[in-house]
This record gives structure tokens, sequence and C-alpha cells, in this order.
């Protein structure tokens, strides 16, 4: 599938993908990026998480070339992000959150055209627009216009159109926005095909269940720096031993139980997505019936409450006391 690769893929085939050190970016007073270190090997998907603002977006195009640091240095595929952009450019793709794509050209010719840009001539741009529409399951839509597609298709042409030639890092910034849960696992598979065949990815994403299914490692960022770093398992144990979760036989009643329950235990509670449960780190078992006896003394009935893991939503809440998705985009 992924043929030909750009310049950088293969040079010092043991070192890192991507090294960051001390990476700043500032617009006016505000700090978007605020001294990121990242260590990205090769051949992973590397995830990172932030509410919106946290600076992901804008972290991301500083190694893609695409906006200069403040401060700090970088290598990408061993190219010094200062003094070598053009190999840098040369090593990587970058797919946004929205399809860059020519609307009223068909799906052949939008990926011809890239072939042609980056070389292939005659036959040899057809064949491997034929072979990147074949990879990605759209070859029965070939002939149709762009403007015609569905979105999840629209983003698995987007995705092909950046691996004309194949990079050693491909960029993915929110891949799956506005997608449908199916077109959704589509892209994913998608992602671990290319992971698999030695592409490094580096992933932002608003969906955590997205960076839990995908990610070897997972970078949390917030108010544009590193606070945690390591696999989902490894975030989630480091987070909490165990969460409490409670939903209600009143669900009007679900502030008052949010404060017996943070007041008994200690920590933030978090409202589910629906509104209709909560959870929040309990630690021990003890401590979990203690609180739920507080509920039940105060006359708050639950209908239903467990132990568990605590999901990467409640990992996510822990370490920035905020739902993934909330302020203004990084």
């Amino acid at each position: 599938m992924l043929g030909e690769t750009r310049e950088g893929h293969g040079r010092d085939a043991g070192a890192p993908a991507i090294v960051a050190r001390g990476l700043v970016k500032s617009f006016g007073a505000l700090r978007a990026v605020d001294g990121i270190d990242l260590d990205v090997p090769r051949g992973v998907i590397f995830a990172i998480l932030g509410p919106n603002g946290a600076g992901k977006t804008t972290l991301m195009r500083m190694l893609a070339t695409l906006a200069r640091p403040d401060a700090g240095s970088a290598t990408v595929m061993g190219h010094d992000l200062l003094g070598s952009p053009r190999e840098v450019r040369a090593s990587i793709a970058m797919t946004g959150q929205f399809a860059s794509l020519d609307e009223d050209l068909t799906g052949r010719e939008n990926l011809m055209l890239l072939a042609r840009l980056w070389g292939f001539r005659g036959r040899a741009a057809k064949a491997r627009a034929d072979d990147l529409l074949a990879a990605f399951d759209l070859s029965d839509a070939a002939t149709k216009q762009v403007k015609d597609y569905s979105g999840g298709m629209r983003r698995r042409l987007d995705i092909a159109a950046s691996l004309v030639v194949t990079p050693g890092v491909l960029f993915l910034d929110e891949p799956t926005t506005g997608l449908d849960p199916k077109a959704r696992k589509e892209v994913w598979a998608m992602i671990r095909d290319l992971a698999g065949s030695g592409v490094t990815i580096l992933l932002t994403t608003q969906y955590l269940e997205e960076a839990d299914q995908l990610a070897e490692r997972i970078a949390v960022i917030d108010h544009g720096r590193k606070i945690a770093e390591g696999s989902s398992r490894e975030l989630k144990a480091a987070t909490a031993s165990a969460v409490l979760h409670v939903a209600l036989a009143d669900p009007g009643r679900m502030d008052e139980a949010s404060a017996i329950l943070e007041r008994s235990l200690g920590h933030p509670a978090q409202r589910s997505a629906e509104g209709g449960a909560l959870s929040v780190p309990a630690g021990t078992a003890g401590a979990a019936n203690a609180a739920i006896a507080a509920l039940v003394t105060a006359g708050i009935e639950p209908s239903d409450f467990s132990m568990g893991q605590p999901s990467l939503d409640e990992v996510f809440f822990a370490l920035t006391g905020r739902p993934a998705g909330e302020g203004q985009k990084s």
C-alpha cells in the first residue's frame, strides 16, 4: 500500500522519530506551548490529549514546520527542526481536521494530481492513485467527484493523499472530527495499519476512546504544559486505584449527591456525558462504602453503584479538572 518512502524515513533507524526539548510558542501574552519535551519512538501511535486551547495543534504545527518555535529545539526523523526544515518536510505528512481536497475533482484525479506534484509521471501517477484508492477501500468511488463523498470517504481520501509518498511521520490533527462511529472505526483500522507498516503517527484527538484504543503512549497537555505521559494503563494506574460510579434514582438530586461524594472522598466528582451518573476516585472499597452511606443518610437513593478502574475520561478529568472538549481551540 505505502510504496516509496520520502527522504529521511530510514535515517538513523534506531533513533526516535521525534525528540523535542523545551518547545515554546507564544501569541502575544498567551503562551500556547510552554516548555514541552517529547520523545516519540519510531513506528508507534503517540497521542496528544488536552482540553481545547491546551496547545495541541500549536505543538503539532511547530513540529511540522508550519509555525516557528520561540524557544526550544526538536529533531524529526533525525533532522533539526530549525536548521533543516526542508529535510523535515521531506520526511513528514500532515492531515488536519478538515479535508484539503478539490471537491470538483474525482478521488482518482485528486490523487493523480498530487502524485504528479511528487514526481510521478503518466501511468506511474495513475497506478499510484489506484493503489491508494484500493488500499483505502475507495476504488468504487474513484470516478465520483469528492463533493459527493460521505464524511468518512473524504477523511480516508484525505489521509490517502498524505501518503502518495510514504512519510516517516504522519501528523494527524483530530482525524475523525465530525465522523459517525462507523466511519471513525474505519479510520482507526487504517491508522493501525499505517503504524504496523512502520509509519510513526502523532495524533491529536478530542475523543478519549480514540487515544485509549489506538495509542501506545499518550501525553496529556494543559495550558501549554505537559502534565502527564505514559500508556493508557499507566495513566489510569497513576490517577486512582479505583473509581466509584453512582447512578441516582432521582437525577434531580445530582448536584446535592455530587457535593456529598466530593466531601466524603476528597476528590471532584465528574458527571457522565449523559448527565445521569457520577464518578469520583475512591481509593478503597471502604471509602466507597462510606460515601454511599453518606448519600443514603441524606435521603439520596442510588439506583446503581459500582467500583472499577478509571476510564481515560476520568483520568483526563482528574489531571486537568475539566472534561475533554472544554475551552477554546488550540
